[in-house]
């Protein structure tokens, strides 16, 4: 296959992969989406051994158009070499209050789609550990230390990216409580003299 159609094959993928999971998902603006990418296993090697710097471009610049419309925040994982710290914009970090490291990606630490994004995001840092609401993983690169609590595995229609396996994950909130508890919502019984608070 040559440059060409696998460009246009992965970033099809990407985007149809992506779209499927947020349909069943439901992100809301500013949830935060993890993806791990291995370009050695889209290209059919084994990982961490080919990584390219083009494909990650095209790995990432498609995961920012689908989740940039939707104002999601996109965190890009780094290898095993940096901890697997993540490559997320600065405001992300400050608003979600996650501790900042000193580490710039490379193709050989860090990985081709965390250096992608370093150049494409507006002021990235890295961060060593994230809760994000969901994310994908191309090429088996273990991303569920990065979802929250209690993580939900989803199934699309798009298995591979390129000849990468790949797999994606949501969240909900933990349930609590014993089998008196409700976890679905219910209208409120109010006495007709109580005025509910008004919710923003």
């Amino acid at each position: 296959m040559n440059s060409a159609d696998l460009h246009d094959r992965v970033r099809l993928e990407i985007e149809t992969g992506v779209k499927e999971l947020l349909s069943k998902m439901h992100l809301e603006e500013n949830d935060l989406f993890v993806v791990g990418c291995s370009t050695s296993e889209i290209q059919g090697i084994r990982l961490g051994q080919d990584p390219n710097q083009e494909i990650g471009n095209w790995v990432i610049s498609a995961l920012l158009d689908v989740l940039i419309p939707r104002g999601i925040n996109l965190a890009v994982q780094g290898g095993e070499e940096i901890n697997r710290a993540l490559l997320v914009e600065r405001s992300v970090a400050k608003q979600r209050q996650y501790e900042i490291v000193s580490v710039i990606p490379s193709l050989q630490a860090g990985g081709a789609a965390q250096t992608a994004a370093y150049d494409l995001f507006k002021d990235p840092v890295e961060v060593e550990h994230i809760t994000a609401e969901a994310g994908m993983d191309i090429g088996d690169t273990a991303i569920g230390m990065h979802v929250k609590f209690v993580q939900i595995p989803f199934r699309t229609s798009i298995q591979t990216i390129g000849q990468a396996h790949t797999t994606y994950l949501g969240s909900r909130p933990k349930f609590i409580g014993g089998e008196r508890a409700i976890y679905h919502k219910r209208t409120r019984d109010l006495p007709p003299d109580i005025i509910p608070m008004k919710r923003n």
